[in-house]
């Protein structure tokens, strides 16, 4: 028998998500953000479970080949952009759209032999100083682009470093407002824009994880009443159930002591699967459908549980780790990260199903 951790991804939760999303977006397009392999559900289990999107936004040019290869005829966009001048004539064979974020890149699109002109997401670097031009070098980036017959249509685009928390959207979007270029179409919105502040929607938005069903201030309350569904549920069984007394100690390091009689469960899933290592005795877990908690330290492929307020559960009992009881980012938070990294982080040796 298979070792019994199974990833389960959710297609009708990405068609479910996506309708939720277009209603917020209201008359603007979607960008699906597909990046990472689609946040580690796998591209080529869920594309077409978001079919109705507008277009699929990505970083790997691999995938956006693949994208057109399976018959989407719709646009893709290059999150980063292209690397190298040779990459040109691929996004110009396959119909890409690419950020451009440097002068290098528009000298490269000036200087090249395309068939036909390529659309281009012109960066705007508003504050969050990662990439793109400056506020003060902008309009003239535009001009300049605008001048290069190799490049079809231009948009604006920037990304917002705070739309999910309580610094908010008003100091970037300010930047965007005074520079006063209503001639050009705009794409802000990622998904905390999405979410929380409408007037940032412009012609395109971006939502990445709400798609999948996590929160993009990685706080599970913060979206508890949008109506997103998980697309990801990770599951296993317990593999051994003891009875300890008192004083007992559990896992590497000893961290955890039991203060009173207690029956604990063995689960295989350990941090070789996905699962954080550093999630701390508390984190919440689902046990034959009740909400319980880890103890001591996570092993490479297994972890402990509290049995305590399911005393029914036994050896083969389904433990639910994150997914549609659970959500990824309850966990995320007990163990200081975000949902996003442990989605992306499902390990190669997690069998997966789709439903």
């Amino acid at each position: 028998m298979p070792r019994p951790i199974l990833a389960t991804i959710h297609l009708e939760a990405f068609r479910h998500n996506l309708a939720l999303i277009r209603q917020k977006a209201g008359h603007s397009k979607i960008w699906s953000v597909v990046k990472a392999n689609a946040y580690g559900h796998g591209l080529d289990r869920i594309w077409q479970s978001l079919i109705q999107t507008d277009g699929f936004a990505l970083l790997d040019m691999n995938e956006a080949i693949y994208l057109r290869e399976q018959g989407w005829q719709g646009p893709i966009l290059l999150l980063e952009g292209f690397f190298k001048p040779t990459d040109l004539q691929i996004i110009n064979q396959y119909r890409l759209t690419t950020s451009v974020h440097s002068h290098w890149q528009l000298e490269e699109i000036e200087k090249a032999k395309l068939n036909n002109p390529i659309d281009i997401y012109l960066k705007l670097n508003s504050g969050m100083n990662r990439l793109g031009f400056t506020p003060k070098d902008y309009p003239q980036i535009v001009s300049l682009a605008k001048g290069i017959k190799n490049i079809n249509s231009v948009t604006l685009m920037t990304h917002f470093a705070n739309s999910d928390n309580g610094v908010g959207i008003n100091e970037q979007f300010a930047v965007v407002e005074r520079l006063q270029l209503d001639s050009l179409p705009y794409c802000l919105a990622n998904s905390g824009a999405v979410l929380w502040h409408p007037e940032t929607h412009g012609d395109w938005v971006r939502p990445g994880i709400i798609l999948y069903g996590a929160s993009p201030s990685g706080k599970w309350r913060d979206i508890a009443d949008v109506g997103l569904k998980s697309a990801m549920t990770l599951q296993s069984e317990l593999i051994a159930v003891h009875e300890l007394p008192v004083g007992e100690k559990i896992g590497y390091g000893s961290r955890y002591t039991t203060q009173q009689s207690m029956r604990v469960g063995t689960v295989a899933c350990g941090y070789a699967d996905g699962y954080p290592r550093h999630a701390p005795t508390g984190t919440p877990v689902i046990v034959d459908g009740v909400r319980t908690q880890l103890l001591g330290a996570i092993s490479m492929d297994m972890l402990t549980v509290d049995l305590t307020p399911c005393p029914q559960a036994k050896v083969g009992s389904v433990v639910e780790l994150w997914g549609e009881n659970l959500s990824v980012d309850e966990v995320a938070e007990s163990a200081g990260t975000i949902g996003y990294e442990l989605l992306c982080a499902l390990a190669q040796r997690v069998p997966v199903i789709v439903s």
